[in-house]
């Protein structure tokens, strides 16, 4: 199955660069362009892509704003933000819209394309070191859902924030590739979290894992 992708950013030269190593790929293909933040909206709308490289620092729209619009959508693509800067508070606060990971610009091409499948997949957590370092700059709060978890589902919650597959999940804790993708299920569910990366940004606001 190809995996379409829109790619929003209001500089010409990164579009036309991503364009080219994105559909240079198998199975991956650009279907839509943007070139700032209140354009995304409607090019996701007619050509409903699988994942949006957003950039996070447009203008009009920030990538923020946009983001939070495509989550209100019935069925939302993946949002994948790139970034000049890992430690920029834009970033954070993109994830906390529902963007699935990010991406820095210096990025190499391979890279690129191994994010674009892995947020697609929705299999495992895009840098996971790099969300922790972003989250250890906030200050905790409670979530009553965190104590909803069962002890399993904690310890899968846990492994998902170290960006762990549900494959290696499974060998961790001995058990099959299905049960891991249930009590993943449950976290998500519980947490309210639209996804992994939601899920963990919970786990690390709550303290329930800790980002020392």
């Amino acid at each position: 199955m190809t995996i379409r992708v829109v790619i929003a950013d209001d500089e010409d030269l990164i579009r036309a660069g991503l364009r080219i190593i994105i559909d240079a790929e198998p199975g991956l293909e650009v279907v839509g362009e943007a070139s700032d933040g209140a354009e995304v909206l409607p090019v996701v709308r007619t050509q409903r892509p699988d994942v949006v490289l957003m950039d996070v620092r447009m203008p009009r729209v920030d990538g923020i704003q946009a983001t939070r619009q495509l989550m209100a959508l019935d069925d939302p693509p993946t949002v994948l933000v790139v970034t000049t800067f890992e430690n920029d508070d834009y970033v954070y606060d993109a994830l906390l819209a529902g963007a699935g990971g990010f991406l820095l610009k210096r990025t190499k091409p391979d890279d690129l394309v191994q994010a674009i499948r892995l947020v697609a997949a929705g299999d495992s957590l895009l840098f996971p070191a790099a969300i922790r370092s972003l989250a250890a700059r906030r200050e905790k709060t409670i979530n009553p859902h965190i104590r909803r978890l069962t002890d399993r589902e904690g310890d899968v919650l846990r492994l998902m924030a170290k960006g762990l597959s549900n494959g290696e999940i499974a060998a961790e804790l001995v058990v099959s590739q299905e049960t891991v993708k249930t009590h993943v299920g449950n976290v998500l569910s519980k947490l309210s979290a639209r996804d992994r990366t939601q899920a963990v940004i919970k786990a690390y606001e709550s303290g329930f894992v800790t980002t020392s």
